[in-house]
């Protein structure tokens, strides 16, 4: 029997904070049992004088893409869509260049797979639309904005007109679209009969008892739910390791559930729980089981390395199915997840962007599973030797999300190395074109899957976006 000590855990987690110096941090743990852990650390506001708990409102940013997922996923439950619809059935303007118009489903959208490559509206939106926003990167999103990006069909018309080659047909290859999954929340819209707000409202949020979780994108109604004050300020690292706070939450009209959904570490837990056990809450079916059944059920294979379901990523580690997502914009860095079939449910909210709490999510598995709290979950792991034909991958590829970055691929003393802005990192190899990137200390900082078609790599997945081949110079 497993025996959990609520107290080891929460020093585990300050202490642990403390280190990664995270300026606020919500975690949340619901089992069988009902609440199993929550608490909060750090600081939620301004004054820095207030700490997070487990009811503070957050930003959760692409956690909510599994959200946008579950509607169309209820909706095909209900008979209202079809997952195998054409995209085009529900917003007749959509395409994606080089492939047939009716191609696209709903499906590919959920799933990232409908070949739109790696692109700008979404950045565009932010910086055009959230005021007092003047970095460097801002302004240069601003300048290079075709317009105002807070329309749906901007955002269609740039993909149908996209400048960069689309990444293959429908259903070929994975590369996280955050425009795919905005256009995939005016489908529900249409599908449903009413705005997806009010979807997810009557549908996810009430039934679940998320009393405090809102999809706007202004933060209005999170504000006004918090009328407690018990919603965290926006907190970004400087360069001199201090901390700036503001209360100006990121707007991008059109990208919804893709980004938009405020919640707190409570509420998602329930949330995940919900999912883990079928649909099934506190012993009620609130949701339909077979809406859970589409999106991370036996039609997607149950393997170590991590698969990207509908709205979910799912892997199977010592005989546990864990579905799992990320989010981040500015002032959220978050995780939540999930292990499939044994009702649990996780939450890690974090106020301060560009951080990384997926460690804090694996000591809460950790600590439910009875694992060392300290227990990493990598599910890539180096094959022991070199790959053997380097030159097939060696060049330059780009990314056109938001301000473009080039990843170089070169040898150095017989090693492949990739330079990607001014990071530079040695590619460990992993079997087959997978690699894991390692700085100067060892530590792993991200990972790499080639592409390639004859004889040469036309693409690489740097974490979830393809980047591809430039033109050799």
């Amino acid at each position: 029997m497993i025996t959990r000590d609520k107290k080891v855990l929460d020093e585990y987690l300050e202490k642990r904070i403390r280190e990664k110096k995270l300026s606020g941090v919500s975690v949340a743990v619901r089992g069988p049992e009902g609440v199993l852990f929550e608490g909060g650390y750090g600081v939620r506001d301004v004054a820095m004088s207030c700490a997070p708990d487990e009811n503070t409102i957050m930003g959760i940013a692409s956690m909510g893409k599994s959200m946008a997922a579950l509607s169309c996923a209820i909706l095909a439950a209900e008979g209202k869509l079809s997952l195998d619809d054409p995209v085009s059935k529900y917003i007749p303007a959509f395409r994606v260049p080089g492939n047939p118009k009716d191609a696209v489903t709903i499906r590919h959208l959920a799933m990232h797979t409908a070949g739109i490559p790696p692109m700008e509206p979404l950045e565009w939106s932010i910086a055009m639309n959230t005021p007092g926003r003047t970095s460097d990167w801002d302004l240069e999103m601003q300048r290079t904005s075709p317009n105002q990006m807070d329309t749906i069909e901007q955002i269609i018309d740039y993909i149908a007109n996209c400048p960069y080659p689309s990444l293959g047909g429908p259903g070929e290859y994975m590369s996280y679209s955050n425009e795919g999954y905005a256009i995939l929340c005016y489908v529900v819209d249409a599908a449903a009969g009413m705005s997806l707000e009010e979807f997810l409202d009557e549908r996810i949020f009430t039934p679940l008892g998320m009393t405090r979780s809102t999809l706007d994108t202004d933060a209005s109604r999170a504000r006004a739910i918090a009328a407690d004050g018990n919603i965290t300020a926006l907190f970004e690292a400087n360069a001199d390791g201090t901390l700036a706070v503001d209360e100006q939450w990121s707007i991008l009209p059109p990208f919804r559930a893709c980004a938009c959904v405020k919640s707190t570490a409570h509420d998602m837990a329930r949330y995940y729980q919900c999912l883990s056990n079928g649909g099934v809450l506190d012993g009620e079916q609130v949701l339909p089981a077979k809406a859970a059944e589409l999106m991370i059920g036996s039609a997607f294979p149950e393997q170590k390395r991590a698969f990207y379901c509908l709205g979910l990523n799912k892997r199977v580690e010592d005989g546990h199915v864990f579905c799992e997502h990320s989010g981040g914009l500015h002032g959220v860095s978050s995780e939540g997840g999930l292990i499939k079939g044994e009702n649990y449910g996780f939450a890690v909210l974090c106020n301060e962007g560009d951080c990384d709490p997926t460690d804090i999510l694996w000591t809460l598995y950790n600590w439910v599973l009875g694992y060392p709290l300290e227990q990493e979950h990598y599910w890539l792991d180096p094959a022991g030797c070199e790959f053997s034909e380097p030159e097939m991958l060696m060049g330059s590829y780009i990314c056109h999300e938001g301000i473009p970055v080039i990843a170089k691929v070169y040898l150095e003393d017989g090693r492949l190395m990739v330079k990607k802005g001014d990071v530079v990192s040695r590619m460990v190899f992993c079997g087959e074109t997978w690699f894991i990137l390692v700085n100067e200390e060892g530590k792993r900082t991200g990972r790499m899957h080639f592409w390639i078609r004859d004889g040469k790599a036309w693409g690489v997945q740097v974490y979830t976006r393809i980047y591809q081949r430039m033109e050799e110079e």
